[in-house]
């Protein structure tokens, strides 16, 4: 039987999660970086890198592992002109051959503001953010390039992403998490190893031009997770500071401008994921002990 290859234009956090567990099952893995080092370490650990900055194609060398691949998946950011991925190798992208999958990482701030209220895959894309506008005209590029190119394109929006090194068990540890008060606000977020379960689902079901929500069971304010992160930990809860006394980024404050819940049931019923950790005390327990 011939080996599975899989290409990531973007191995960043959640790609190479993914990359390090389709490894372990006898998987050929290559993608792209944007720096030598990351490259090298990547080499090192037995997945061809090859650079990637959005600004150039690949080079032959990476045109071909592309080509000889049959999954891929992206998750490489739009930039102002739109898709980088796309604008450079949509020549390569309608030459493949035996494509099974392409997935392309969007974000479920697609969705804009709902107040609070539930939204599933079949609620209308109404983003109030740049970064939301952006990601919402790169899935439209992504689902046009499988239309003209035959590609099994599948969307997955993805809710705040947490896992090993990048949890509120660091922002606890490190002094650096905030517990910020809105009335009412939630959000909803997923473990990486979840978004690897769920991708992985996919790609033994193809279903072109599916989009799928990736989320845990449970919304939840930032500040609930926050506050229980310290308990883990033995600590007491940093205090609570009204959303418009606290210091933050623009970008940061603007995650608040959305409050909505997230539904995943497509992601149940249709790939049949069962989550590792279906909520934030599950994800964050499993965590504890590790670095």
């Amino acid at each position: 039987m011939a080996e599975e290859r899989l290409f990531c234009f973007g191995l960043g956090y959640s790609a190479r999660f993914l990359a390090r567990h389709l490894q372990a099952q006898g998987w050929q893995v290559a993608g792209t970086v944007r720096s030598q080092p990351d490259r090298a370490a990547l080499e090192a650990i037995g997945i061809a890198a090859f650079l990637f900055d959005g600004q150039a194609p690949m080079d032959a060398a990476g045109r071909a592992a592309l080509a000889d691949s049959s999954y891929i998946l992206s998750s490489v950011p739009p930039d102002d002109k739109g898709d980088p991925v796309e604008r450079h190798h949509r020549a390569d992208f309608a030459a493949l051959g035996d494509c099974r999958w392409v997935g392309y990482l969007s974000t479920s701030g697609v969705y804009g503001d709902h107040g609070g209220g539930w939204v599933d895959e079949a609620t209308p894309p109404t983003p109030i953010s740049r970064r939301g506008v952006r990601r919402l005209a790169a899935e439209n590029i992504w689902r046009s390039l499988g239309d003209r190119a035959g590609l099994p394109v599948h969307i997955f929006r993805l809710a705040g992403i947490y896992g090993p090194g990048r949890s509120p068990l660091d922002a606890v540890r490190a002094g650096q998490a905030r517990r910020i008060a809105k009335p009412g606000q939630v959000f909803s977020r997923i473990h990486v190893a979840d978004i690897a379960r769920a991708l992985v689902a996919s790609m033994a079901r193809p279903r072109k031009g599916a989009i799928y929500n990736l989320c845990d069971d449970c919304p939840a304010s930032s500040s609930e997770v926050i506050a229980y992160a310290a308990s883990l930990l033995g600590q007491d809860p940093p205090p609570e500071v009204p959303l418009d006394e606290a210091d933050l980024s623009p970008m940061a404050r603007s995650f608040y401008s959305e409050n909505k819940r997230v539904r995943n049931r497509l992601m149940h019923v249709e790939l049949g994921v069962e989550l590792a950790f279906p909520d934030y005390k599950a994800g964050l327990a499993s965590l504890l002990d590790r670095p």
